[in-house]
């Protein structure tokens, strides 16, 4: 058993896989929160290979248009069964911080949903309530329709793959990038190993990253480092008999990276979507996405409606293009970096 001191600041990567009730995790970091989450981790390490080896900031981007992405997430969907993720009033602390504050919204098959707003909002919060690393203090939470308890511990949930990439990417240090790609399919499948090189090749390749399989996180670039995490969250098991429809949550995915490195990534989330197509020419698989991000090219690129939160609430909601024009102050102060306004530091 593995106990983390600590709540919102989790240095992980992590994917949830309802139907064996799993989680896989990468890395941790301990906080100073009284808050406990404790889980069980199963792991075998694979082989080790002994070599070494990025106002009108929203206005879409010349070379940018949804149909490049074989469609877009415009298309919202009204039946209640396209609903994959769901809160209904969430309230959730740290302590005597209060981060969110009857928090109400829903992510559909096939969206590509961007949360927005000012830092401490609760927004990287939400994700983890999503992937069941953490519990509402107060609230509900319901994954395809059914009510999800408490969190690890909960009961089958098959039928939706749940995937968290944190923005640190949170490799592990001492394993390979086969073997961070390839780390579930080692630990789980019954995938023979040379099928499973073949599967992580596959996979870096539809992400843009060949002939990497070798290195060491250490040897990579920020932007090669968050694709592998990308890669790790989407590899699949081929010998699986049933393949569930994933949600993707991105927490700040192009902090830290160049302008050219974000729209690589921005890109990437993109094609690998549904509705889009990846670098190799395949269809994507992921069934829909919520990306959390302060950066306004992910918002124009990336996702096609936006989720806004201050104050541990969602004070708006609508569609990319709609943003600049939003009456709302709170938008118009954070669409224009003004510093007078409601929002205050």
């Amino acid at each position: 058993m593995i106990s983390l001191v600590g709540s919102s600041d989790f240095a992980l990567n992590v994917c949830y896989y309802p139907s064996s009730g799993s989680y896989y995790y990468c890395k941790s970091r301990i906080s100073t929160s009284k808050n406990i989450l404790t889980f069980s981790i199963r792991r075998r390490r694979p082989p080790v290979s002994s070599s070494l080896a990025p106002q009108d900031y929203l206005k879409p981007a010349d070379d940018y248009s949804p149909s490049k992405f074989k469609g877009s997430s415009l298309n919202l969907f009204t039946e209640e069964s396209d609903v994959l993720l769901e809160c209904k009033d969430v309230y959730k602390s740290f302590g005597e911080k209060q981060i969110l504050r009857g928090l109400n919204f829903r992510i559909k098959h096939g969206e590509a949903v961007g949360i927005i707003g000012s830092s401490g909002t609760g927004k990287s919060t939400i994700l983890k309530i999503f992937a069941r690393l953490l519990a509402p203090d107060k609230g509900e939470v319901y994954i395809r329709g059914r009510r999800r308890h408490g969190l690890i511990s909960d009961d089958d949930m098959s039928g939706l793959r749940i995937g968290l990439v944190f923005q640190s990417g949170a490799l592990f240090d001492s394993l390979t990038v086969r073997e961070n790609v390839g780390f579930l399919l080692y630990e789980h499948s019954k995938m023979p190993e040379d099928e499973i090189k073949e599967v992580v090749a596959e996979t870096l390749a539809a992400v843009r990253l060949k002939g990497v399989e070798d290195r060491m996180p250490s040897e990579l670039s920020g932007g090669m480092k968050k694709r592998v995490a990308l890669a790790r969250s989407i590899v699949y098991d081929t010998t699986s008999n049933t393949i569930e429809p994933e949600v993707l949550l991105y927490d700040e995915p192009t902090t830290g990276l160049d302008p050219i490195a974000s729209t690589v990534v921005e890109d990437l989330i993109r094609s690998v979507h549904c509705k889009g197509e990846d670098a190799v020419g395949k269809p994507g698989k992921i069934a829909s996405y919520v990306v959390v991000t302060h950066q306004h090219s992910t918002i124009r690129r990336a996702v096609d409606r936006l989720v806004f939160l201050h104050e541990g609430k969602v004070v708006w909601e609508g569609m990319t293009h709609e943003f600049t024009s939003s009456t709302n102050p709170i938008v118009q102060q954070f669409a224009s970096g003004d510093l007078d306004g409601p929002i205050r530091y």
